[in-house]
């Protein structure tokens, strides 16, 4: 289990929430309902998913990446 007051662990939240905002941006209803503020706090939904459609490769290597540091290093 990860702590989430440490480094890994802030570093697994922020993955999912981008890969979680990449997945809402697809779904219509949900994109309509979360993503349509471009400003203030729900403005980080928002732009959590442009980095996750944008950087997909590189959001992707580094999905893998964590999960074998969690699984085996940890």
């Amino acid at each position: 289990m990860t702590n989430a007051y440490s480094l890994d662990g802030v570093l697994v939240f922020g993955l999912l929430f981008v890969c979680t905002c990449a997945y809402f941006r697809k779904v219509p209803r949900l994109k309509a309902w979360l993503l349509s503020e471009k400003r203030g706090v729900w403005g980080v939904f928002y732009k959590a998913a442009v980095i996750g459609t944008r950087l997909h490769a590189a959001v992707a290597i580094s999905c893998i990446v964590m999960a074998f540091y969690v699984l085996f290093i940890k």
